[in-house]
């Protein structure tokens, strides 16, 4: 049993609503905490006591520093420090304390999030592999939005393969720019997600901001962009050769995609898994690979990601029995 001292530290803020953050450390990392006065009592195992021991001082340390951490920023610390009790909390949350305007502000809820990040400010290529909700998109697209405000690039290209139709789109209704909205409005929402919609219009009306499929990229050059291409495990291995083919000088490329959700004709290799491969060994590219614990949705995604990935490859009928029982 340790007891832990927690005097001159909002205790609301520590633990959270109905100390919620309180209950994740120890579902986490199986332990039962109690408080006494200006006391918190840990019982566990000796390595789940001194796991406990580290995060709450670590972040003891960073709150008696004057450091405003929300009750959502202790859960994510709580979360990094218990799989790795050797992370910098100072650095991590003082690093990325982007505010893209006066409403929001980004910064990583996993230690994969922060390699992530770190990966685009390092390499020109980044690849960014793993499940839907991991913010592989969100925060490409936060730290563009850093870039072409800080006038490290030019404009912001966003490109997605429309391979629910094949990219064949003449037989769809409209002109040209309602035929392939459909299949861009992800990058669309995460951009809403970023700037107020008349200044996003007004990027895309200047051309500062442009979004289309994958083949539109074709015989171009895209120099002073950051480049964002989301999907990739829908695109061909040509048009992925093609697409980290068109960069340019002062741009940087980041590609997103899920390897597990390819939805290209029977037969088909995925570029993105091509490129994984084929790059790797390349100097300034570099991969980075998330996992169900990197999900930032609803509680219940990151179970869903966690039971489709040990799901075994099993006839349903045979795995489950659905008869009634009366």
């Amino acid at each position: 049993m340790k007891n832990l001292s927690l005097q001159e530290i909002s205790l609301n803020t520590l633990f959270g609503p109905h100390d919620i953050n309180l209950k994740h450390v120890e579902a986490l990392l199986n332990v039962r905490l109690t408080t006494q006065g200006n006391e918190l009592i840990v019982k566990g195992t000796d390595e789940s006591e001194l796991r406990v021991e580290i995060i709450f001082s670590k972040l003891i340390t960073l709150l008696k520093d004057g450091y405003a951490l929300t009750s959502e920023e202790v859960r994510t610390a709580v979360e990094l420090l218990s799989e790795d009790a050797t992370l910098n909390l100072r650095e991590y949350f003082l690093k990325d304390r982007q505010q893209q305007d006066k409403r929001r502000r980004v910064s990583p809820k996993s230690v994969n999030q922060r390699r992530y990040l770190d990966a685009i400010e390092r390499a020109d290529i980044v690849l960014g592999v793993g499940p839907a909700g991991t913010g592989k998109t969100y925060l490409a697209m936060a730290q563009a939005v850093n870039y072409l405000k800080a006038k490290r690039v030019n404009r912001i290209i966003l490109a997605r393969p429309a391979v629910e139709a094949g990219e064949r789109l003449g037989f769809l209704p409209g002109d040209l720019q309602e035929k392939v909205n459909p299949y861009l409005r992800p990058l669309y929402d995460a951009l809403y997600e970023m700037l107020d919609t008349e200044h996003v219009s007004r990027l895309i009306d200047r051309g500062t901001v442009e979004v289309a499929p994958i083949a539109f990229m074709r015989g171009r050059t895209l120099s002073d962009a950051f480049v964002i291409l989301d999907e990739a495990q829908n695109t061909t291995n040509e048009q992925m050769k093609m697409f980290l083919t068109r960069l340019g000088f002062g741009s940087k490329a980041v590609v997103t995609g899920d390897i597990t959700q390819i939805d290209l004709p029977s037969g088909v290799t995925s570029g993105l898994v091509e490129a994984l491969a084929i790059v790797q060994n390349i100097e300034g590219i570099e991969s980075v690979c998330f996992d169900e614990r990197d999900v930032v949705r609803h509680k219940l995604v990151q179970k869903i990601v966690k039971a489709y990935e040990s799901w075994p490859n099993k006839t349903v009928g045979r795995s489950l029995d659905l008869s009634s029982s009366d």
